[in-house]
């Protein structure tokens, strides 16, 4: 068992890793905001697609209507989306992040930044340089992730 704890670390793990960190960093400032991972999710995808209706909500988290009807109860009760009713169809209500909302999650992107820095911080420029050069060499042979 010893020898196993002493063997250096593949660098898929080293890569796992890495992820993990910087999952860890933005699970943390979702956190701190006191919502969930699907939460802030849509916030996100509300602010980028203000008007959305809840099927694509759905489709896009990939949940069902049951499930971001919900959601979207919990995040309109803390005033971060409203749900407006199209004119001439009361059926169909189109969702929007709110101003609290749009600002509560403003900064995601530059905080995931500065925790890539601090990851990296061991790295001089020139590393950093190489080590990207490197991991674009590896991913592109790999299938590209998608969003659907």
């Amino acid at each position: 068992m010893e020898a196993q704890e002493n063997r250096p670390a593949s660098a898929l793990e080293l890569v796992r890793w890495i992820g993990w960190a910087q999952m860890k960093a933005g699970e943390d400032w979702i956190r701190e905001r006191e919502l969930s991972h699907a939460q802030s999710f849509v916030l996100g995808y509300l602010v980028q697609n203000p008007g959305a209706i809840q099927r694509d909500i759905a489709q896009i988290t990939r949940t069902s209507a049951a499930s971001v009807t919900s959601l979207l109860q919990g995040l309109e009760r803390r005033g971060l989306v409203e749900r407006r009713t199209d004119a001439g169809n009361e059926r169909s209500k189109r969702v929007y992040a709110t101003e609290a909302g749009a600002e509560l999650i403003a900064g995601f992107e530059t905080a995931m930044a500065a925790a890539d820095d601090t990851i990296l911080a061991p790295l001089s420029a020139t590393e950093r340089g190489e080590l990207i050069a490197l991991l674009q060499k590896v991913t592109a042979h790999l299938p590209q992730p998608t969003r659907s």
